[in-house]
């Protein structure tokens, strides 16, 4: 160890100790445990520019355990990212750029947002899926455009999540050798030494994944042990390596090596301490030493060169191979392809009827043709989320004979957090637009990963299917009640149940237009009409008036439905229109893209002063803010044949016609509100 790098490793201690003292707030115990490591990887392997954090062939670094922060901010700080001094002063500060936890859409030079652990690795993995695939799609002879290392720092906790394990387990199938994780081992958590419940041989499992696995037993000091490690995995391509890296979690502290440094600020006497111990003035706050930054600045040239070196590849690339680099400049500019739009189908109430999955898979396979970047894959369900088109080839190594890296349908296997995880972390690589899939009613097993797609602002479509008691006699352990409305609740979200064919094609181009967004599709297993009345232009409202049904001059009630539901309130209102009643009847896709149009339009759909019931085979939760009286289901569904379900709770024609008039009636005499809408 050098002098430079031994005041570099100590200056990272102190100033994320500071970081977390001067807020009160934070984990000091990580970031100086993992700085020897973290010095070692941003100073000798890390090829990035600071300048130009989005420089597309730069490598990915992941702080998957997102809780010691202060470690990355400050390494963010020394390279010349847009991370100030002032910045590590107001750290967990309101507004600041440096928050609790790493979030993307913050922070200069931050990958993806972490903090829930086992995230961070399993967003690595589609980072390393996302590479991989670009790489066999753009790359020539002579022209290794895309030629970049994804790197992962880990905790205990990381690998003790099963999102972790569901990752790690297909980046070992899928052979990922572009992904690099460095394990921060330090045995310790919030509840103290690991000893009390995680005392498996995490290399072993890694191993039998199908992971090279190393191991440096002195994280503290053994740089010569970490640079030798990370040059051997780095040197690995046909298999993702974890390097199990021994530390002392808050190295220096009074209390290192305890939980007590784990998530608390060190003190003022530990901290004095500290800053003596490596050699610092215990008076003095966010000092860097003017070596250290001229040290990091070197290295921040050398990716600046780097960057520089890879622009001229680049341009020669345009002149051998033009379409090539045309299409990839394209992706990179984040340009959907010229009429994508046009390749979806339209409907006509003389359609046949059919499933909204299946309008899906049509829909699906047009746009897989136009869009080239458009990737994803099933977990476990292909046949039944039918997200396979024809001549789609899978993403596998070429070893297996099943695929190649060049495919873009992915087998996640049984494992729903990791893929929607393994979604963002492709999503936020570039290049690639990523789909996933499987029953509505597990995402809630992907609820962890799919809520960070919203709060990291990445567009991935859950293409979700059998969204309803429709799905029929699997019973309730299949059928969502409550999904819908944790999904509604969920900001940033869009979530469509389509009607029909139209509403099916319109949901699609919103989620694909919304960049910023993830997408939720919610698709029948049951054949459904092509409605008179739809069109994709007005589904792209969110919500619209469909059709009105009986003579009169006046409307007596709106009936607002969603999916399945809509045709089963179109024939309500017939029947109430038989008996002398004028019945709108309002379809609403999407309930995050109805409110967010105007005022005026929101009032011509929902008619104030008519009373209003909505039908929906889910739960009634957060309906009221939209009609007068929601009819739902607010238990759970039941094993049986799907017509009989929807008899058995009130959710045919008839039954509703019947509430409607019970509910017209009640308004006759009462005054009918005007709803909250946020008018």
């Amino acid at each position: 160890m050098t002098n430079i790098d031994q005041l570099s490793i100590d200056t990272i201690r102190v100033l994320a100790a500071d970081m977390v003292q001067a807020a009160n707030s934070g984990h000091p115990g990580a970031p100086m445990g993992c700085a020897p490591m973290a010095h070692v990887l941003f100073t000798q392997f890390i090829n990035a520019n600071p300048k130009n954090s989005e420089g597309f062939n730069r490598d990915r670094v992941v702080l998957s355990n997102g809780h010691a922060c202060a470690l990355q901010y400050v390494l963010l700080h020394l390279l010349g990212y847009k991370v100030s001094m002032d910045d590590l002063k107001n750290f967990r500060q309101l507004n600041s750029v440096t928050p609790g936890h790493p979030e993307k859409t913050h922070t200069d030079g931050i990958e993806v947002t972490t903090g829930p652990l086992g995230q961070g690795i399993a967003n690595a993995v589609g980072m390393a899926v996302a590479e991989r695939h670009l790489a066999a799609t753009f790359n020539q002879p002579d022209f290794p455009i895309i030629d970049n290392t994804v790197f992962a720092i880990v905790g205990d906790g990381c690998l003790q999540e099963g999102v972790a394990s569901e990752a790690s387990s297909l980046a070992g199938h899928l052979e990922l050798g572009n992904l690099v994780v460095l394990y921060d081992s330090n045995g310790i958590q919030i509840d103290g030494s690991t000893n009390l419940g995680f005392t498996e041989d995490v290399l072993k499992r890694y191993e039998s994944y199908g992971w090279h696995t190393l191991e440096v037993a002195d994280g503290d000091n053994d740089l010569v042990g970490l640079t030798r490690a990370i040059e051997t995995a780095k040197a690995v391509k046909n298999k993702p390596s974890i390097i199990k890296i021994t530390t002392t979690i808050g190295y220096g502290a009074a209390k290192a090596g305890s939980a007590g440094v784990h998530g608390a600020p060190l003190g003022a006497d530990s901290l004095a301490a500290v800053k003596k111990l490596f050699g610092f003035n215990a008076d003095q706050k966010f000092v860097v030493p003017e070596d250290v930054y001229k040290y990091y600045g070197e290295r921040a040239a050398q990716g600046a060169q780097a960057e520089k070196v890879w622009n001229e590849l680049l341009a020669k690339y345009a002149q051998a191979h033009p379409k090539l680099h045309a299409e990839l400049s394209r992706r990179l500019e984040g340009r959907l392809p010229e009429g994508w739009e046009d390749v979806l189908p339209r409907y006509s109430p003389s359609d046949k009827a059919l499933a909204t999955r299946k309008l899906s898979e049509t829909a699906l396979s047009a746009l897989a043709a136009k869009i080239p970047e458009l990737m994803g894959g099933s977990a476990d369900l292909t046949g039944s989320n039918l997200t396979r088109w024809k001549d789609a080839v899978d993403f596998q190594p070429e070893s297996t004979e099943l695929g190649n890296y060049a495919g873009r349908y992915l087998r996640f296997g049984v494992r729903e957090h990791g893929m929607a995880a393994i979604g963002n972390g492709m999503a936020a690589y570039g290049g690639v637009i990523p789909f996933t899939s499987t029953f509505l009613n597990f995402i809630s097993y992907a609820a962890g990963a799919s809520r960070l797609s919203a709060l990291s602002k990445l567009r991935v479509l859950y293409i979700m299917t059998h969204d309803s008691i429709g799905l029929g006699e699997d019973g309730p352990t299949h059928q969502p009640i409550e999904t819908m409305a944790m999904l509604r609740a969920t900001p940033n979200y869009l979530n469509f149940r389509p009607a029909d064919g139209n509403e099916v094609s319109a949901a699609y181009i919103s989620a694909l237009q919304h960049s910023d967004r993830p997408s939720v599709l919610s698709l029948t297993r049951q054949n459904l009409p092509q409605l008179e009345g739809s069109s994709i232009e007005q589904a792209l409202k969110g919500g619209y008036s469909l059709h009105t049904y009986g003579s009169g001059s006046k409307l007596d009630l709106l009936i607002a439905g969603t999916g399945s539901e809509t045709s089963i309130a179109v024939d309500a209102a017939k029947l109430l229109a038989e008996q002398g009643l004028t019945v709108k009847v309002v379809s609403m896709p999407c309930l995050e893209l109805f409110s967010a149009q105007s005022d005026e339009y929101r009032h011509s759909v929902l008619t104030p002063g008519v009373p209003s019931i909505s039908v929906e085979a889910l739960s009634t939760f957060g309906w009221h803010k939209y009609v007068h009286c929601p009819i739902g289901i607010d238990t759970f569904g039941a094993s049986g044949p799907y017509l009989e379900l929807y008899e058995l709770f009130g959710l045919t024609p008839e039954a509703i016609a019947k509430k409607a008039l019970k509910i017209v009636d009640y308004y006759k005499s009462t005054p009918v509100p005007t709803l909250a809408l946020e008018f």
